[in-house]
């Protein structure tokens, strides 16, 4: 079955240019991306745990990998993988994902950035880098990443992640950064729909949405016409309430300015998030611009966004120790990045071990019919 895996990666990887053009080769470019790949599955989360990983089951890579020259040293990892082209190598990560997974239409895709905290060099001025992802909720994927560049912000690269992808039919959600006419306008334009955060830098957009909602509830929700949704959630000794009210009414809308600059923009929303711990109670208000309509859908879709922190940004952290990698050369800590990407999506693709992502990792470095069964997924999701 590795071998079947092996040929998933050869025919979407394969392609990639390498970059060991100034020296001679004794290492095969594909032997190097399957032994980083397992590695990265298997818990190793630097370039010496790949040499040390691949070392150990050097019998079992030799059943269907050609290695000429044994395993790669950690060096050779590190500087293939440091000029290797990110471009290139994201270009290939989507090319797989789209060949093996199906979107289902309406699902919510978030889109968030996280920063690898530990990738800057300041040696030589090199910021940490922010790496922009986006989330398929309900496949548990992630779809692609694109790298903020260092003089930009995440409002340039979400247009970039977004034109790679086929939204096509699905709701797009991002925060408040991403809350910018162009970017919605790119989100209708590949005939999907979006829920943005509204915050202080759309201001008198804001500001209006903000005030309106006030005056409904002071006219005791009688000057609109509006829709409600609520939801409770309780357990581990405390009690989350989310009531959303949105307003679709197209003559009230056009009043908020900055209104017309917006493609498709039917529904503004309030959604309050109440927490009882105890008998201490917190209450926070936020507020969305919307294409699609209704209460109960604009609640779910923002609640689904929540998602990409705790299944996609806390589980790197947590199972992959992305915070504390110090892989920071050249491209390596953003390929690294897409490493982890491959290997995280594998792992939440398996479903027969009911342990968590770390458990997993464990399980497939010890197991390798386990790991096996995780690469399956390359070519089957």
């Amino acid at each position: 079955m590795q071998t079947k895996s092996v040929a998933t990666i050869e025919k979407h990887f394969g392609s990639i240019q390498d970059p060991r053009i100034d020296r001679q080769k004794l290492h095969l470019l594909l032997d190097i991306i399957v032994i980083a790949i397992c590695a990265s599955i298997c818990g190793a989360d630097k370039w010496e745990d790949v040499e040390t990983f691949g070392k150990a089951k050097k019998d079992w890579f030799k059943t269907f990998l050609e290695l000429p020259n044994g395993i790669p040293s950690h060096d050779t990892f590190n500087r293939v993988f440091n000029r290797l082209d990110p471009v290139e190598f994201q270009n290939s990560f989507l090319s797989w994902i789209s060949a093996v997974s199906e979107l289902i239409g309406g699902q919510v895709i978030a889109i968030d950035g996280k920063v690898l905290r530990r990738s800057h060099d300041y040696g030589i001025g090199k910021a940490a880098i922010d790496m922009v992802s986006a989330w398929a909720t309900e496949n548990h994927l992630v779809l692609g990443q694109v790298k903020v560049d260092e003089k930009s912000n995440e409002i340039t690269a979400i247009p970039q992640l977004l034109k790679a992808l086929d939204i096509s039919g699905c709701i797009i959600t991002i925060d408040a950064m991403g809350c910018q006419t162009e970017i919605a306008a790119e989100i209708i334009n590949q005939d999907a729909d979006y829920v943005l955060a509204l915050k202080g830098n759309q201001g008198n957009l804001s500001k209006d949405v903000e005030l309106l909602f006030d005056d409904l509830e002071e006219s005791n929700y009688k000057h609109y016409a509006y829709d409600y949704y609520k939801t409770v959630n309780k357990g581990h000794g405390r009690i989350e309430i989310r009531e959303c009210w949105t307003i679709s009414d197209i003559d009230i809308l056009c009043h908020l300015r900055g209104y017309k600059n917006w493609e498709e923009l039917n529904t503004v929303s309030r959604i309050r998030s109440q927490r009882w711990i105890g008998e201490k109670k917190s209450s926070e208000d936020r507020h969305h611009i919307a294409s699609i309509t209704g209460a109960k859908q604009v609640l779910g879709s923002v609640r689904s966004h929540w998602g990409i922190e705790n299944k996609l940004h806390w589980t790197l952290d947590m199972a992959f120790d992305e915070d504390r990698s110090r892989v920071r050369k050249e491209y390596g800590a953003e390929n690294f990045a897409v490493l982890r990407h491959i290997a995280l999506n594998l792992l939440k693709q398996e479903k027969s071990c009911k342990r968590s992502i770390r458990g997993k990792r464990l399980l497939a470095g010890w197991d390798e019919k386990y790991l096996c069964k995780v690469l399956e997924g390359l070519s089957s999701l």
